[in-house]
């Protein structure tokens, strides 16, 4: 039986929930020093174990019962999603939900080489790829783990040549490689996918985040007219967060997001899952609502679509435009981190 619809549910500022973002593994292949660095996850980590996880049915149940509240994209995120055995299973039940109209996946992109084909078959539709660097020596040093960026380049390749549109992701830190914001929009630019720039975040409690480190998103935009033409564009759906420009003459993109200089959280319509199944209303929340338990506990899907009801109606998270203020008050806040829910 599907769940009772609830129309236009809104949080307490007014904002709907459209995205839904499912973090299928906390583990990841790369030890990024912004997401998951070296000295924190290493050998000795204590990942979550296989039972911990939610299984790919109760991944499923649950959108099946956020499409009632609204629910129309899911986001595939981790971790690096693709450690996750059998992913694409995962994807062609989530494409046979009634509502659910586009699916994405978030990656580092070194085994797209293996699976883009039996991603794109079994219904996703698009795929976004993070990499900070196309300096071969910046991007190693960066991963954490010493990756040729070849690896990434040829999952790239891999993803458009299954037929996938392909996003490219950069975050940029002030003093590590906003020096390659000029060589990314060149070299990807070539290939005709879209570039997101991203501000360094404060996203969890590990990456040594400071002000002076962000380079802020104005800045961006001023060394890329500096030497292209671009063009402002309008957004695609109500909360975008990219803003969103396009190289004049071209239908290629590219997009700056600036959750630190130009707070969105206005416009936020999106909801994630951890991989064990806590729901948190905002990428910088402390703690979340474990839906896992009341699965196993073998609540009805009606009573399921009640809770969730209950936690957006009363979500009022807006971080990034109290960000100063909450650091003031809180020196040392502890936040969910950035791989145990995804970006």
């Amino acid at each position: 039986m599907e769940p009772k619809i609830k129309k236009n549910i809104t949080d307490a500022l007014g904002r709907p929930l459209r995205d839904l973002r499912i973090s299928v593994i906390d583990q990841c292949n790369f030890r990024c020093p912004y997401c998951m660095p070296a000295e924190v996850f290493g050998p000795k980590y204590a990942f979550l174990k296989r039972t911990e996880l939610l299984s790919f049915d109760e991944i499923a149940r649950l959108a099946r019962i956020f499409t009632a509240l609204g629910i129309h994209k899911i986001r595939l995120t981790g971790g690096e999603p693709l450690l996750r055995r059998d992913l694409s299973s995962l994807v062609a039940t989530l494409h046979g939900i009634p509502g659910i109209d586009d699916i994405a996946l978030t990656t580092n992109g070194v085994l797209l080489d293996q699976f883009s084909q039996s991603l794109h078959d079994a219904g996703l539709h698009r795929v976004t790829v993070s990499l900070d660097a196309i300096d071969d020596a910046v991007f190693m040093k960066m991963n954490g783990r010493w990756i040729p960026i070849e690896k990434v380049l040829s999952g790239i390749d891999a993803a458009a040549a299954a037929g996938l549109p392909v996003k490219v992701n950069m975050v940029v830190q002030k003093g590590v490689n906003e020096h390659q914001i000029l060589p990314m929009a060149r070299f990807i630019k070539e290939r005709g996918h879209t570039l997101r720039f991203i501000e360094f975040m404060d996203v969890g409690n590990h990456n040594h985040w400071k002000m002076e480190e962000v380079y802020p998103a104005a800045q961006i935009v001023d060394d890329i007219a500096g030497e292209f033409d671009i063009e402002p564009l309008d957004p695609n759906y109500p909360g975008e967060v990219a803003r969103r420009y396009r190289y004049v003459g071209t239908d290629i993109e590219i997009g700056i997001i600036g959750s630190v200089t130009r707070p969105f959280c206005a416009n936020c319509t999106r909801a994630r899952l951890s991989a064990d199944g806590k729901l948190y209303t905002c990428l910088f929340a402390h703690e979340g609502w474990d839906l896992r338990e009341i699965l196993r506990n073998g609540d009805s899907d009606d009573q399921i679509l009640a809770t969730l009801s209950d936690i957006w109606s009363d979500r009022a998270d807006r971080y990034s435009e109290q960000r100063t203020e909450f650091l003031r008050k809180h020196r040392h806040p502890h936040k969910v981190e950035m791989s145990y829910i995804g970006g």
